[in-house]
């Protein structure tokens, strides 16, 4: 993938966000999870071996219609090729979505509507938010916006850059299966374990280096950036999963706050682990700070893969 192909995915992204009825690769990799679980639920007894076959599935049908979808275009029009290409690297970006989705639950609460900020909350994570009081709100937009700064975009960025739209794709598939079928409960332990344990093998870098990129970002904008770099050190191996506590770690330990704790998920609280120090009262500056955190950490991921790109051409 070209850089200036990246550049031009990464303001798309910042301009338009994901646009309402617009047709989207991502929601359509979602479509197809939920009617082959169905599928091969009804037809293979052995849940793991079902859950491989779904992500084989995902995976041969991803990569194949993006391929044949490309080579098309390219054989068409040339230009029609670039655009293309350029719609599906921009569609596996998230950062503009992250910032409005999570933005919304933090009007919300600016407006006093508790209701209306744990609704908009439940659309981003995966706890329940029905009993959530404001601090917990907070702390969940927070948490949430670190972890994403990996799924959705320093990720993606790493991936269109390795491979261009086809590998973005292709990871973006995983952490859809992941975050429809990857949960530890009864219905998904066995059948979303493969999806589970291929997206954290392909978060592994990403989610380091996210970390990092928020910690530059941190220095950058004055925030704690030595508290960061020691909380990720210190905490980040604490989360149950072995990627999620490393943005969230660091961006704990650069805006002084305690993040993790007990959750419900599903009915039963989930008692997690604590990231960081609670140095401060958590309050909506902090989570302006982390919109900063998030624009900063991200430029630099971008042009990290920009300078890579350019190198190797």
């Amino acid at each position: 993938m070209s850089a200036e192909l990246l550049a031009a995915a990464f303001i798309f992204d910042l301009i338009f966000a994901d646009p309402r009825n617009w047709p989207h690769p991502i929601v359509w990799i979602g479509r197809l999870v939920t009617r082959l679980e169905d599928l091969l639920r009804d037809s293979v007894k052995d849940e793991v071996l079902a859950g491989l076959l779904l992500v084989l599935a995902v995976l041969s049908i991803t990569g194949v219609s993006s391929l044949v979808a490309l080579d098309l275009a390219g054989r068409l029009v040339g230009w029609l090729q670039t655009l293309l290409a350029l719609w599906l690297a921009a569609s596996c970006l998230a950062l503009r979505s992250l910032h409005l989705e999570s933005k919304a639950v933090i009007e919300a609460l600016q407006e006093g509507d508790l209701g209306s900020a744990r609704l908009a909350l439940s659309m981003i994570v995966g706890r329940e938010t029905a009993q959530l009081e404001e601090e917990d709100i907070l702390r969940a937009t927070i948490e949430t916006v670190a972890e994403n700064a990996s799924d959705g975009v320093i990720a993606p960025l790493f991936y269109l850059c390795l491979g261009g739209p086809v590998a973005a794709l292709l990871y973006k598939a995983v952490n859809t299966m992941d975050s429809m079928v990857g949960y530890k409960n009864e219905r998904y332990l066995h059948f979303g374990r493969v999806a589970a344990q291929l997206d954290d093998l392909l978060n592994w870098i990403p989610a380091r280096l996210t970390a990092l990129l928020l910690i530059a970002a941190a220095w950058l904008t004055g925030r704690d950036g030595r508290g960061a770099w020691k909380i990720m050190w210190r905490d980040a191996h604490l989360h149950a999963s072995p990627n999620a506590g490393w943005p969230e770690a660091a961006v704990a330990g650069a805006l002084n706050l305690q993040l993790g704790g007990g959750a419900v998920y599903f009915g039963e609280r989930v008692e997690k682990p604590t990231f960081g120090d609670d140095k401060e009262q958590i309050n909506v500056d902090h989570y302006q700070q982390m919109i900063r955190l998030l624009y900063v950490s991200a430029s630099l991921g971008l042009l990290a893969a920009l300078l890579l790109l350019g190198v190797c051409a």
